[in-house]
C-alpha cells in the first residue's frame, strides 16, 4: 500500500511539473485575439457589412469597452461601433452597419481598442485589414425577400416575369 501511495505521489509530482513548465503565463497573453474578420453580403435582404470576432485573453473590469472604427467603403466617415465587456462570455463580434462601394481585394483598415471600465485606460490597441474577395455590385439595390419568413418582397415580383 505504501508503494502505492509513493508511486501515486511521484506521477502527481511529474504531471505538475510538466504542467508547470508547458503553461502560459497570463502576463504574457494579450488582452484580446482577434479570432476572424471578413465581409458578409447578404444578397436576400441587400445587404453588405464587415467585422470581426475577438476573445478576451487576460481578465479585464466588468462593463469596459470594446470600441472599433471600421473605414467606410463608400469612402465617408470612419464607421464607430462599441460594445461593453460583460463577465459572462469572453467572443464578441462587432460588425459595421450595413455599407456599399466595397470593392474586390480592396484592403479596409480596422481599429480595434480596449477600454478599461473606470479609468479610460486603453489596454490593447491594434490595426488590421480586411479585404472582400468580391464588389458588392453581385448585392442587389432592393431586398429580394421581406419579412421573418423570407416572403418574396412584393415590389420586385410586380416586375418580375410570370412563370411558366
Amino acid at each position: 500500500m505504501t508503494r502505492v501511495v509513493i508511486g501515486a505521489f511521484g506521477v502527481l509530482a511529474v504531471l505538475l511539473a510538466i504542467g508547470f513548465v508547458l503553461r502560459e503565463p497570463i502576463g504574457d497573453k494579450p488582452y484580446l485575439k482577434i479570432a476572424g474578420a471578413g465581409f458578409i453580403f447578404n444578397y436576400r435582404v441587400a445587404e453588405v457589412f464587415y467585422g470581426f470576432t475577438a476573445e478576451v485573453q487576460k481578465p479585464v473590469r466588468n462593463l469596459s469597452l470594446l470600441e472599433a472604427t471600421f473605414e467606410d467603403p463608400a469612402g465617408g466617415p470612419p464607421i464607430r461601433v462599441s460594445e461593453r465587456l460583460n463577465p459572462r462570455t469572453k467572443r464578441y463580434s462587432l460588425r459595421t452597419p450595413p455599407v456599399r462601394g466595397v470593392q474586390k481585394d480592396r484592403p479596409y483598415t480596422v481599429t480595434v481598442r480596449l477600454i478599461q471600465n473606470g479609468d479610460n485606460a486603453v489596454l490593447f490597441e491594434d490595426e488590421l485589414t480586411v479585404r472582400s474577395q468580391m464588389a458588392d455590385d453581385v448585392v442587389p439595390d432592393q431586398p429580394l425577400t421581406v419579412g421573418p419568413g423570407y416572403m418574396r418582397n412584393p415590389a420586385l415580383a410586380e416586375d418580375a416575369p410570370a412563370p411558366q
